[in-house]
């Protein structure tokens, strides 16, 4: 074969790639804490008000506006070995999309649930899925939980990791009222603290707070439209480059003024 013609395929192929990765200006991944401490009425309130906030006109409008798309998945988690992906990667780019996804959260089939928070292992859960779509521009990760991790390896020593690999990180934290907390939880700001000092990483990262799941779908809702602002969305990423280490790179986050 003509060395012209491999050059040329190779060239052809490298601009192919380089296009591709810079349509997608975000890939977002939703990570919901469904351990025994959410009961039936939580699980089914945190389902519910995720979909109706998908289905909300300012948030679809954040989504859609162009011209590189966004991409969602989302997935729930409990114990250490138990993450279940209730909507796979879907690239948004219409209402109809968003409608589907929708569907898909509330038709999504109950798991067995841990009574275990392993929130280190959601997190190096949703590292490896979010690694999967790096030819988007801005990798982030929103978590939800109401609870401290109690199970598998700590989340802060998965922030760094995910700080490595440039993956930002906001937290939606479930408080619990005082008349409902055990003696051994956490009091009324001390989660919000928790989640902060080792969960959240990345430029403008931040925890929305509520007291109880029955205020979901309005936090949520808020927190989408937060984390799709232009300013959250379009960060420097200094390795555009077509091959590399996805583990062990690391990217410069440089905060915004």
């Amino acid at each position: 074969m003509p060395r012209v013609f491999i050059l040329a395929t190779v060239l052809m192929l490298s601009l192919a790639q380089t296009g591709f990765a810079a349509s997608c200006r975000q890939a977002l991944l939703l990570a919901l804490d469904v351990s025994l401490s959410v009961d039936q009425r939580d699980f089914t309130l945190q389902r519910q008000g995720l979909s109706s906030a998908l289905l909300n006109p300012a948030v679809q409008d954040a989504m859609l506006r162009g011209p590189d798309h966004m991409e969602l998945a989302v997935f729930e988690w409990s114990g250490s070995f138990d993450q279940k992906l209730i909507v796979d990667w879907t690239v948004i780019d219409s209402p109809i999309t968003l409608q589907q996804v929708a569907l898909t959260l509330l038709g999504a089939e109950q798991e067995t649930r841990s009574g275990r928070t392993a929130l280190g292992a959601a997190m190096t859960h949703a590292r490896d899925l979010l690694l999967d779509r790096n030819h988007c521009e801005t990798l982030t990760l929103d978590v939800s939980g109401d609870g401290v991790n109690n199970s598998g390896h700590a989340p802060e020593t998965v922030k760094g990791d995910l700080e490595r690999v440039g993956i930002g990180v906001n937290a939606l934290v479930i408080e619990a009222s005082p008349d409902q907390q055990f003696e051994d939880e956490p009091s009324v700001g001390q989660l919000a603290d928790y989640f902060h000092d080792n969960v959240i990483t990345g430029p403008s990262a931040f925890v929305e707070v509520i007291i109880g799941f029955d205020a979901y779908q309005e936090a949520i809702q808020r927190k989408l439209l937060r984390e799709l602002v232009p300013s959250m969305v379009h960060l420097p990423r200094p390795d555009q480059f077509l091959e590399r280490d996805l583990v062990t790179v690391s990217r410069s986050w440089e905060r915004l003024e």
